[in-house]
């Protein structure tokens, strides 16, 4: 019988998962190698440290929720087993998303394997897979599956199911928040109140299983292990895990949402100093270039407005405006406005 569950549990209650460990430590040293192979390759812009700790704090809650106490008494707590469902679902994929793998093994790598990726990237199979429909249906077929149906009992009756059910996990996550939250090369490029409605589509789902396992009865109690000192009863646990289904996940869903409301206002402040800056140099060019047609004579220039060494350039300086010739134009139109001022004042009665 395990002891008590709490912090402490959490905490020295470790199981040891080789397959969790092995494929954790994979990714890792995975992640680190690209991290470092693009440091090398480019000095001046290496690989953000930001995204290799995203990326890194998504494996840990992996580890976290399959190898800590919270994995030990997932089989005998229910409330514990739904913390470490959203943990799977709604936590590490989100962090592993951000750390943007696949961006990374695209700067990293070479041929043959970065032309692979890009192929598979750019798959029929990847488009639809990364298609957000497709990832909203996945993410809710998976939380009704494995919560309201016979699956459920079968998952906590046999722990190959519910080792496969941690991947499921993982991948649906990992597919629903890559359009939503990520910047990878993917095809589709979400607008965002598209991705608001997405992430508002995902909440009902939470609260109506949240709602039906916390109305559950003796009926809906799975049978487990002995039950450690402390526990709730099983229907109380049961409905404490629905809680926490409802209360935890609309929250976790309303923090992504106010994310994107972020990367939202963000990209528009990026698009508004771009566009001013069009504007600027626009306006500036239509500017020189209007009077580099139009400019008399300079003294020391005898060629005129007109002569080929004057139009030219200015006519090659379109997509450039602060070069030297735009330049030159500007500095010939200054004189005229000095010049333009005396004739002003004495033309005043």
């Amino acid at each position: 019988m395990l002891p008590a569950f709490g912090w402490h549990a959490v905490l020295t209650q470790w199981q040891f998962a080789p397959v969790v460990t092995v494929a954790v430590s994979v990714a890792a040293a995975g992640y680190l190698w690209g991290a470092w192979r693009v440091a090398r390759r480019h000095p001046a812009r290496p690989w953000p440290w930001w995204r290799t700790a995203l990326f890194l704090g998504g494996l840990a809650v992996v580890v976290l929720a399959t190898q800590s106490g919270i994995g030990a008494y997932d089989d005998v707590l229910a409330w514990d087993h739904m913390v470490q469902h959203l943990l799977l679902l709604m936590v590490a994929p989100p962090l592993l998303v951000a750390g943007q793998p696949v961006t990374l093994l695209l700067h990293a790598s070479r041929n043959p394997l970065h032309t692979w990726a890009k192929r598979a990237v750019r798959s029929r199979t990847a488009a639809f897979l990364t298609w957000p429909p497709f990832g909203l249906a996945a993410y809710c077929a998976t939380i009704v599956g494995t919560h309201l149906t016979v699956l459920s009992r079968l998952i906590l009756q046999n722990q190959t199911l519910h080792n496969a059910e941690h991947v499921l996990y993982l991948i649906v996550g990992y597919l629903f928040f890559l359009p939503l939250l990520g910047h990878e090369p993917i095809k589709w490029r979400v607008s965002y109140p598209i991705r608001l409605l997405v992430l508002a589509l995902a909440m009902p789902v939470d609260t109506f299983t949240g709602l039906v396992l916390g109305y559950a009865g003796r009926g809906d109690v799975v049978p487990t292990g002995p039950r450690p000192p402390g526990a709730p009863a099983p229907v109380q646990d049961l409905h404490w895990a629905g809680a926490i289904m409802w209360i935890g996940g609309d929250a976790i869903m309303l923090v992504f949402i106010m994310v994107a409301l972020w990367m939202w206002a963000k990209d528009d402040q990026a698009s508004l100093g771009g566009w001013l800056e069009a504007a600027r140099r626009s306006n500036f060019e239509e500017l020189v270039a209007g009077q580099a047609r139009t400019a008399v004579p300079v003294p020391g220039n005898p060629r005129g407005p007109e002569a080929p060494g004057q139009s030219e350039p200015a006519a090659a300086g379109q997509g450039a405006i602060d070069d030297d010739e735009h330049l030159a134009a500007y500095n010939a139109y200054l004189p005229r406005l000095d010049a333009a001022a005396p004739d002003a004042s004495r033309r005043r009665p």
